[in-house]
């Protein structure tokens, strides 16, 4: 790790700070993307299925053209959709985001989820008469990863890498890669610190970029999970070390991931906490709160993002927990 940055395998520089962009509406994304760049943020994740792209392309093309940052400035992420999960999918995907984002190229190209959705024109989510998800059993992810890598080789993305994969599903792509692995992207926070999974990666070379850093309440709320999994801005023992540093809630628990030397992506619409949420660098936690903080880790019970709110999911041979 540089300081404020996190060295990829491809030598490339990506900020350990990121705005994420996930349940983020047209209008307010474009205000608080605004407050983000001012803030400093240079890193900014977003995916096709957040249906956010054109909207950050507005803003990014705004900005670049003001003359206030150069492309080269920026690092984007986005991804392949479940429903794109196929090989032959993945350079239509990929150049449709390209035309969105109004970029030649992303700095990371990630496979969004293991599993894959049957496509449907118009639907990333299709269902059947039953409300289940219509699923693609037929994922071969050796083949996809092939197809991720020629978007690398024909400059279309810089990087490539993987989001909400297991050990297995990695290994596996690790054994048939010619690009390296350059992302995993998983949920991961004080309750979910997913201790074995970031060893693996140490071990192979692979950083980390941790969603949901906080917790990502309103999701929680809209799973009605809010009885099983308890608020982490509120949890005693980081307002106690909050108190102690003089910060925020939010800082403690984003500070403990970035020290940990894994990238954050917290997602806000609120001027003060995009600001907030970006100052983790004057300032570091002593070993014992980084102890303390370790020692709230719920393992798997603090998962919030399970994918099951898409019925039937888990009858997919890759489904990954």
């Amino acid at each position: 790790m540089e300081n404020n940055s996190i060295l990829l395998p491809n030598g490339q520089l990506m900020p350990i700070v990121g705005f994420g962009t996930w349940q983020a509406k047209e209008e307010e994304l474009q205000k608080a993307l605004d407050i983000a760049l001012e803030a400093g943020y240079r890193h900014i994740d977003t995916a096709t299925v957040y249906e956010n792209e054109k909207i950050i392309g507005q803003v990014l093309k705004k900005w670049f053209d003001s003359g206030k940052i150069k492309r080269s400035d920026i690092f984007i992420v986005t991804k392949l959709p479940p429903s794109g999960n196929r090989p032959e999918d993945v350079e239509k995907c990929i150049k449709k985001s390209l035309k969105d984002l109004q970029l030649e190229y992303v700095d990371l190209y990630l496979i969004h989820t293991p599993f894959a959705f049957e496509k449907v024109k118009g639907d990333f989510h299709p269902q059947d008469e039953n409300g289940e998800i219509k699923l693609d059993l037929s994922t071969d992810h050796v083949k996809i990863w092939a197809e991720m890598e020629k978007q690398v080789n024909c400059g279309r993305a810089k990087a490539i890498g993987l989001s909400n994969f297991n050990v297995h599903q990695i290994t596996r792509i690790l054994n048939n890669s010619k690009v390296k692995v350059s992302m995993l992207q998983v949920e991961l926070h004080v309750y979910l610190q997913q201790k074995h999974l970031v060893e693996f990666c140490k071990k192979q070379n692979i950083p980390i970029t941790a969603y949901s850093p906080l917790g990502t309440r309103g999701f929680v709320k809209l799973l009605k999970k809010s009885q099983e999994i308890p608020d982490m801005l509120q949890d005693n023992v980081v307002l106690e070390i909050a108190k102690n540093y003089k910060k925020s809630s939010a800082q403690i628990l984003l500070r403990f991931i970035v020290q940990n030397g894994i990238a954050v992506i917290p997602k806000s619409t609120n001027s003060q906490r995009i600001k907030e949420n970006i100052q983790l660098f004057s300032w570091e936690l002593q070993p014992e709160d980084m102890e303390k903080l370790s020692n709230l880790d719920l393992h798997e019970a603090g998962r919030i993002c399970d994918f099951i709110m898409f019925k039937g999911i888990k009858r997919h041979p890759e489904y990954p927990f």
